[in-house]
């Protein structure tokens, strides 16, 4: 697919601002000396081919927008050469493929989140909110969010507890087995795929594995499409207010890909013969 003019230009305009900012005696290349030659700051194209290890003129072509159909095994090469972040990851992506990029560029991503995501928690009433990082450690929450368990004791990493604490199984998220287990794990299995050399998700994943109740449903539920519903509604226990429904909303930082923003209303259910009261 040929890009347009305005795509290539503000291609170009990105690439070369990146090229511009990288030193070529850090990236291995002889200091310059001094005389006739190319004088612009920054890796040149010629140096760019050779990193990437291509044929020389292949980094021009897709610079000026005419490398057609670039796959994306050269498109990471390029950012992670030029030190692109996240955003300009998916901008990359998107502009050459038309599509998002299937993965995080960096393997950090999504493990941090500036601290005034707490101040944007604190401000959120009506509703227990939290995010957590790409491996499910609670990273920031408002004041409702410990509330919903026995005790008042928030668990540090939300996938954990849901899959493998008995409490979880048995008393707050009811129906475990065939409403919360099928809606969560695809979402682990996902994010093992996406990271696979994340250390904490493949632990997770084999403790969920090797549990004796979690484990056989993992096989069977985990390997279906990723469950991205607004408006998911859960049996759940509150450690307050008892039992009632969990209605979901999922939102993702743009800055750190991989974590999530979770929001959760819960509506109590009816007391008994409070409809004909």
């Amino acid at each position: 697919m040929r890009l347009s003019v305005s795509d290539r230009r503000r291609l170009k305009e990105l690439l070369q601002q990146r090229r511009a900012a990288i030193d070529p005696v850090t990236a291995g290349f002889p200091l310059r000396t001094p005389g006739p030659g190319r004088r612009a700051a920054g890796l040149s194209q010629e140096q760019m081919d050779e990193l990437l290890t291509r044929t020389r003129g292949t980094y021009n072509r897709f610079e000026n927008g005419q490398l057609a159909n670039a796959g994306g095994e050269f498109l990471t090469a390029v950012a992670r050469t030029l030190g692109l972040d996240e955003q300009e990851w998916a901008f990359l992506w998107r502009l050459i493929r038309k599509e998002n990029p299937p993965t995080p560029l960096h393997h950090g991503s999504g493990m941090s989140v500036a601290g005034v995501w707490q101040q944007a928690m604190d401000a959120i009433g009506g509703a227990v909110a939290y995010l957590h990082d790409a491996e499910w450690n609670v990273l920031a929450h408002n004041e409702e969010f410990p509330r919903l368990f026995p005790r008042g004791e928030a668990p540090s990493n939300i996938m954990r507890w849901m899959l493998l604490d008995p409490e979880a199984r048995t008393r707050v998220l009811l129906h475990w087995e065939t409403h919360w287990a099928p809606a969560v794990m695809p979402h682990l299995r996902h994010a093992a795929e996406l990271r696979p050399g994340s250390a904490a998700l493949a632990r997770l994943e084999r403790d969920v594995l090797d549990d004796p109740v979690a484990g056989g449903i993992y096989r069977a539920a985990a390997c279906v499409p990723v469950p991205h519903v607004d408006g998911a509604d859960l049996p759940i226990r509150h450690a307050l207010h008892g039992p009632g429904r969990a209605t979901t909303c999922l939102a993702e930082p743009v800055a750190a890909p991989g974590a999530r923003i979770m929001l959760l209303f819960y509506t109590p259910d009816e007391a008994p013969g409070a409809a004909a009261s």
